[in-house]
């Protein structure tokens, strides 16, 4: 499957706003987007502040919701047929669905401190679900599994580091002990970190 291989900060100036794409150097006062005060990349980039459309809004969070999962347009629209199947708001089944990705959930188990680093890990095969090795990042973690770092990827520096964060925050609907987690059930919308309007992306595609 084809990645975007542009350079993170470019996807975040592209948005306007920080995705948390690098991990702990989105924190850095060095951040591009706080030095360049978000104009889009590019060298007419200050030529480009113009009133955005009511499409050109919902695409703007469609793309901002596909980067920050770093899934591609086929798995976004994917997700989203599968939330409309599905009872309950569509919009928060959509976020449901891509928060328990098995990629996702060991990034908000503090394992790693970027998505694209647990989407390695799990390619890698240093993951296992319920006592079996997955290396599929869009495995889908049901209510009740459980998740864990091999004891090989246990002795890597930046897990290690990530590991050893005492600030870094487990989401309410997870559970952690050393390098084992568990869902305990589904999140809710108050409980997703994503800062996007999930509700223009359903409109997005409902047109």
């Amino acid at each position: 499957m084809r990645r975007c291989l542009d350079s993170k900060c470019k996807l975040c100036r592209r948005e306007g706003t920080k995705l948390f794409l690098k991990g702990e150097r989105c924190y850095s006062p060095k951040c591009p987007i706080e030095k360049k005060q978000a104009l889009p990349p590019g060298q007419h980039g200050v030529r480009r502040r113009r009133k955005l459309s009511d499409f050109g809004v919902q695409l703007r969070e469609k793309q901002k919701l596909k980067r920050l999962y770093g899934i591609s347009e086929k798995q976004l629209k994917s997700y989203f047929a599968r939330a409309l199947k599905k009872k309950g708001d569509t919009g928060e089944v959509l976020l449901q669905l891509l928060e328990t990705r098995l990629d996702n959930f060991v990034y908000r188990l503090g394992f790693v401190l970027s998505r694209s680093v647990a989407r390695q890990l799990v390619s890698h095969g240093h993951i296992s679900v319920e006592g079996k090795k997955v290396d599929i990042p869009s495995f889908e973690v049901k209510p009740g599994q459980t998740v864990a770092l091999s004891s090989k990827a246990i002795g890597f520096d930046y897990v290690k580091k990530s590991l050893a964060d005492k600030e870094k925050t487990i989401p309410t609907w997870l559970e952690k002990k050393a390098a084992v987690g568990r869902m305990k059930r589904l999140p809710k919308r108050e409980e997703v970190e994503a800062d996007v309007d999930e509700n223009l992306v359903v409109e997005f595609y409902s047109r």
